[in-house]
This record gives C-alpha cells, sequence and structure tokens, in this order.
C-alpha cells in the first residue's frame, strides 16, 4: 500500500504527457496503475507479483490471482503459476467473480492530488473524477491544451467555466453507504434519508452490480432498440439508457433496462467520451459486448432487527418488516402499485392467470383469472393488473412468455409486484379499510401531470451548448419544391417542434446550403411553426411554398465540443454513422441536439410522486449553481429500482427538472434543492422537460 503523503504531491513539475489518465499518477503506459489506498487492503484482495491490491483480477486453473497485466507478462516469460509453479498457460485463465471485482472496486482510495483536492472516494470512482471534478488534473490537462492549442484553448476556457464538477456526473456505485458529510455537489444520493425519530441516517446503501450483455444485429444497419442520454460533453457525464425500444433486440434480450449506465462496448470505454462517439461505437456491426452497470435498490437493515433486505421490485421482506412492506405501496399516479404474495400448495400447481401485451404500451397484463384458480381465490389480483415485477425479475419491459417461464421456475411461493390504475380500482370498490384508500385516491381529479404544456420556466442551456437563428430569403417558382422533409410536431409522443430530416438535392433549398438536416422550423413568411402538429405544420407548408416568394426561418443548435468531437470521431466515422441513418423517414436527431433549445421552445409536464416519510424518492441528480462553474439546469441522472419514482414509470434518466412544487430551479444549488426535496414527506410535484434519447 502506498503512502498518502508520499504520493500526494502538488502539480509542480509533473509532465501532463507522463501522467496516466485513468489513476493520475506518473508511471510508464504499460506499468501498473498506481493507487493511494486509505485502508490497509486484505491480503486475500494483494496481487502476488506486484504486492498491490488487484487490478483486473484473473483467476488461474491452480486457484490463485493475479493482476492481468502481472500476470500476463509473466507468462511472457514462464510457464507456470508463480505461487505453485503449476504449468499454466494465459488462456486458461479466466476473470475473476464479479464479487472480487466489487470488493475490488469498492476500496477507498484518495485523490492523488489530496493536498489541494482533498478527495476521498472509492476506486472506480477516481477516474472520472479526475477527469470532471480535480482541480490540478484539469489545471494540468488546461495548460497542456494552451501550449498545444492556445486559439482553440480560449474558447475551450469560456465552455470550462460551464463544466459540472466530476463527481456529479458520474457515481458508478456498488455500495455506497451514507454518512453524515455533505452531499457530493450535484449528486443526491438517494440512498440518504433522515428518519423523523432520531434525526439519524438510515442504515442503507444503494446496490449495484455490474454485468456484460452480448447483442447481436443480424443486419449491420438493424437498430439494437434503445435509447441512450449523456456523455462527457453533458452534464450527466457518463453514458445512460434511457428507453428500451418494444419488440426490439434489446427487448427479446431482455437483461437491459432503463437507467443501466454503459460502461465499455467490445472493451472500448464509454467512461469519458463525448455523446456522438459513443452513438459510433454503439453502432458497430454485429456482435456488441456490453459491460452495464445495472441498479439493484436499496440494502436496508431494520432498526429492530438486524435482517437485512433488498428494496426492489420484490415482496421478499415484506412479512418480516411491515413498515418497508408500506413504503412499497404507497399510492402513485397514474396507479397504484401493489405486492401480491401466492402460496403454491405443490410446486406444479398452476396459479390461473392469463397474461397479454397490449399493443399501445409495453410491458405484462393480467388479462383473466381463471374461476376456482389459486389467483382467483387469493382476491388481489385482478384483470388488467400491469405486472412489474416476479420474484424480484423486472417485467416493465418484459414478455407473457418471460413471466411465464419465471412463473414456472418458481417454488411454492411466487411474488407479485403489479400497478392497478385508478379506474380498476374504482370499478373494484372498497371491500376492506385498505381498498377503501384506493377507492379515495381513484375518486379524485385528474391531475395536471397527465398533460404537457409549453414551459413558462426561462432559462439557459447546459453550458456548452446554444442555439442560433438563420433566415432564408427565396425567391423561386411557385411549383418548385422546397425539397425537405420533416417530423416532430406538437402531437407527437415528446411534443417536439417541427424539424428537418433530410434536404433533397433536387429543392431550392439545396442549392442555397444554409438550412440543414436537424434545424428546427420557426416560421415561414411570418406563419408560426413551434407550436403546431405535424400535418397542421405540413398543410402550412404547401400553402406558403406555393408562393414567388418564401422566408423561412429556422433555429440551428450548436455544441462548443464540436471541435473537439471531431478530434475523437474521425470523418470516416461520422459519414458512416449518416450512411447508416440516411433514412429519411426515420431519421430522428441526437439528444445532444435539443439541449441548446432555448427554453421558450421547451414544453414540460408536471410529475406527481407520492411517498411514505421514511422512504426516498428514488431518483439522482447533477446539475445546479455553483460560484466556479456557473449554472447548470437540473438533469435526472438515476432512477432506483424499488421506489416511487420507479414505480410511477413517467420519469426517465435525461428529465430536465425545471421545477419543483411550482417554484422555478433557476438559480438553485444543490444545498438549495437537496433539502428541498427532503422536506416533502409524502407527496412532490416535478415539472421536467423531457427530449428523446439518441436511438441505437
Amino acid at each position: 500500500v502506498l503512502e498518502t503523503k508520499a504520493a500526494s504531491s502538488s502539480a509542480a513539475g509533473l509532465s501532463w504527457a507522463r501522467v496516466c489518465k485513468e489513476c493520475g499518477q506518473q508511471h510508464e503506459g504499460l506499468e501498473s496503475h498506481l493507487y493511494e489506498y486509505q485502508d490497509e487492503v486484505d491480503d486475500e484482495l494483494v496481487c502476488h507479483i506486484c504486492l498491490q491490491p488487484l487490478l483486473k483480477p484473473m483467476d488461474t486453473p491452480c486457484g490463485h490471482t493475479y493482476c492481468f497485466l502481472c500476470l500476463s507478462n509473466f507468462l511472457k516469460e514462464q510457464d507456470f503459476c508463480p505461487v505453485d509453479r503449476q504449468r499454466i498457460q494465459l488462456h486458461q485463465c479466466r476473470p475473476s467473480s464479479l464479487l472480487v471485482r466489487n470488493l475490488l472496486d469498492k476500496l477507498a482510495v484518495t485523490c492523488p492530488y489530496y493536498e489541494e483536492c482533498q478527495q476521498q472516494m472509492q476506486r472506480c470512482e477516481l477516474q472520472p473524477h479526475l477527469h470532471n471534478r480535480c482541480p490540478v488534473f484539469r489545471r494540468l490537462r488546461e495548460e497542456a491544451e494552451r501550449r498545444k492549442r492556445p486559439s482553440w484553448h480560449e474558447l475551450k476556457g469560456r465552455k470550462g467555466e460551464g463544466e459540472l464538477p466530476g463527481d456529479a456526473k458520474l457515481s458508478v456505485l456498488l455500495s455506497r453507504n451514507p454518512t453524515r458529510e455533505q452531499p457530493d455537489p450535484g449528486l443526491i444520493n438517494p440512498a440518504f434519508e433522515e428518519s423523523e425519530e432520531d434525526n439519524t441516517p438510515l442504515r442503507s446503501s444503494l446496490v449495484a452490480e455490474a454485468n456484460t450483455v452480448e447483442l447481436f444485429r443480424d443486419e449491420p444497419e438493424e437498430d439494437l432498440g434503445f435509447r441512450i442520454v449523456g456523455g462527457k460533453d453533458t452534464p450527466l457525464g457518463n453514458i445512460v439508457i434511457q428507453e428500451i425500444i418494444r419488440d426490439s433486440i434489446a427487448a427479446r434480450d431482455g437483461r437491459l433496462a432503463p437507467g443501466d449506465h454503459i460502461l465499455e462496448v467490445n472493451d472500448i470505454s464509454l467512461a469519458s467520451v463525448p455523446h456522438g462517439r459513443a452513438i459510433t461505437v454503439l453502432r458497430q456491426p454485429s456482435l456488441l459486448r456490453l459491460t452495464v452497470m445495472q441498479e439493484k435498490g436499496f440494502k436496508y437493515k431494520d432498526p429492530r432487527s438486524d435482517h437485512h433486505a433488498i428494496s426492489a421490485p420484490t415482496i421478499a421482506s415484506s412479512q418480516t418488516s411491515p413498515s418497508h412492506h408500506s413504503n412499497a405501496t404507497s399510492s402513485n399516479n397514474p396507479g397504484t402499485v401493489l405486492q401480491v404474495t401466492l402460496m403454491k400448495s405443490q410446486r406444479s400447481e398452476p396459479l390461473g392467470i392469463k397474461l397479454i401485451r397490449k399493443s399501445d404500451e409495453s410491458g405484462v397484463f393480467i388479462l383473466d383469472l381463471l374461476l376456482g384458480g389459486l389467483a382467483a381465490k387469493d382476491g388481489k389480483l385482478r384483470n388488467n393488473d400491469k405486472v412489474l415485477a416476479i420474484n424480484g425479475h423486472d417485467l416493465r419491459h418484459g414478455t407473457p412468455e418471460s413471466a411465464a417461464q419465471i412463473i414456472q421456475a418458481s417454488e411454492v411461493r411466487v411474488n407479485f409486484v403489479v400497478m392497478r390504475t385508478t379506474e380498476c380500482q374504482d370499478e373494484a370498490g372498497s371491500s376492506s379499510s385498505r381498498e377503501g384508500q384506493h377507492g379515495r385516491a381513484a375518486r379524485r381529479a385528474v391531475e395536471p401531470q397527465y398533460f404537457r404544456r409549453r414551459s413558462t420556466y426561462m432559462k439557459d442551456p447546459p453550458g456548452g451548448f446554444s442555439s442560433q437563428e438563420k433566415t432564408v430569403c427565396l425567391k423561386k417558382e411557385p411549383r418548385l419544391s422546397l425539397g425537405i422533409t420533416i417530423a416532430g410536431g406538437r402531437d407527437c409522443r415528446n411534443r417536439l417542434p417541427v424539424y428537418i430530416t433530410s434536404v433533397q438535392p433536387v429543392g431550392c433549398l439545396h442549392r442555397d446550403g444554409t438550412i440543414k438536416r436537424g434545424d428546427i422550423l420557426l416560421s415561414i413568411n411570418g406563419v408560426d411553426l413551434t407550436q403546431l402538429t405535424y400535418n397542421e405544420a405540413v398543410s402550412v407548408l404547401k400553402a406558403q411554398t406555393a408562393q414567388s416568394q418564401v422566408v423561412l426561418r429556422v433555429i440551428q443548435t450548436l455544441s462548443d465540443d464540436s471541435e473537439e468531437d471531431s478530434s475523437a470521431v474521425s470523418r470516416d466515422e461520422m459519414d458512416l454513422m449518416d450512411d447508416l441513418r440516411d433514412d429519411t423517414l426515420n431519421w430522428t436527431p441526437l439528444w445532444t441536439r435539443w439541449l441548446g433549445l432555448p427554453s421558450h421552445m421547451h414544453w414540460c409536464r408536471d410529475i406527481v410522486l407520492h411517498k411514505t416519510n421514511n422512504e426516498s424518492w428514488g431518483f439522482s441528480i447533477v446539475g445546479g449553481y455553483e460560484e466556479s462553474h456557473g449554472q447548470q439546469p437540473f438533469f435526472i441522472k438515476t432512477i432506483v429500482p424499488g421506489t416511487p419514482a420507479h414505480f410511477d414509470g413517467r420519469l426517465k434518466c435525461g428529465d430536465e427538472i425545471v421545477a419543483v412544487n411550482g417554484a422555478t430551479t433557476v438559480g438553485m444549488n444543490n444545498s438549495s434543492l437537496i433539502p428541498m426535496l427532503k422536506l416533502q414527506k409524502n407527496k412532490v410535484t416535478l415539472t421536467v422537460v423531457s427530449w428523446p434519447g439518441s436511438l441505437v
């Protein structure tokens, strides 16, 4: 273990070229990374070659574990295990178990520039900390850029004033224990909640695990079927899955879920890449091997006992901890989440449930309960209930076939988590006091969160993003087409403005060259297009194009990182990406294109969440005002399984929070918004702007 004081040197004398971009220390490129560990590391986690905590641990057939780099270098010269000298070859060795890798990732380390930075973190969080938050590392990088490209650096410096600190950008949490310390700027730790009785934190932590998912495209241009948000050029920092598209490759595979953080693709790290570069990597043909970090929920300790449980979509703890059971069944609009346990007399006994899928909504639904069957006798499940999970398996984007397999493989206990719409509750009446509460909830007036509306919250876009208006005046033959195709409209799912999907080479706009694919239409001949539906916009464009003179106003969104992106993504890669997506009917802008749109063109909606006093809302955020970085919007970064935000289903990663209970978040910092959210004991109204993620 290295001594912290000896290694935490100042930036003086450091060479940026020799500084490792992963661990922050100076070492040769083929040498192992160096870390400064806070505590003594168990001998079982130490490599017997380098005598340091394991990095990318590999298990030998004879049962010993070494760093991958140490073992591969050793076996270049020798053909035996360093400990027992049994003959081995590298291809016989396998990566260590997930448990070992998680334990290593959670080792506490200090920043190599601790004297100035004063930050401590888990080992897996050091690299994003260095690239996004550490002032010494950032200063070294900026000095190197200034020497290399002084003119470009002036632009980069202006962008840097609006960047978020690093820990606010990436929190790959394997098991993060809450403390009394101030939360990291820009990040709500959803595992930290204060109890009302003694004002002490609940002993809980957020449980996540890294998994590998392989997806195969039959055709090179076939969509994998999920949308992503984030990237190092955005406040989110890392790449996050926003949505799984129904009936897609990813949906049929069933292992990916919204909120998963993509760490690697075919051994290419996505930890510090721009959004556009991540898209290019994910659009590689054929086989993709994704390493993803998946949230599993909260691990808590009941203060009345030593029993531990995971608060995820399961009711394994409902009988041993009634208070947590009531938390999970709190009423959430547009329905109520219920947990139901069915006990079979023997494993082969059928439940008597018919499951279906719907054409207009993803997931699994109960069509009918067979008369005399186990579920019908129990009486708690009902027709049209949406099945969120069975025995802890997330089925929000599942199929009836996968649900049936889970039920058939279960023992005598089958745990259901279902969402029941308020209409179903009203029809069922209130045969008990608990059902009576549901009935009262169902009879409430329709709340405004069902409707999107034009946003009145004025704010600046995230740092590094902006927009500019362009006006084109054309004199043309009345019958000559403009040569553009459009999409969007305020009647589409995300209430997008009308945007251009292609500029045809035969039209007059192509010859002018000002209008580009992705530009948003503002007006034509003075007729406003920003609030129209798709069909209304088509009608207006056809009518105005028939005139001999056309004045077209559009808005183009810009990114200050365009130069940096062009250096990271080659022109060939960008051309390939456009060629693969050159379907004018299905082309959609990347998520980052929407971030620079001025706020008067945003549409927002209210999402009302309900919870009990001791629950977390179940989401983390990045953003807010900081003196050294300026104002950044607040974005949803993580949604935790088994929480009100997760069960409600409308809040998405990448959503921008513009108001809380009607109060604007503009000008707020983290220390203002976090207490405001925690003070809302049972209900909170979040006003959000949601843009569709980039389709992969």
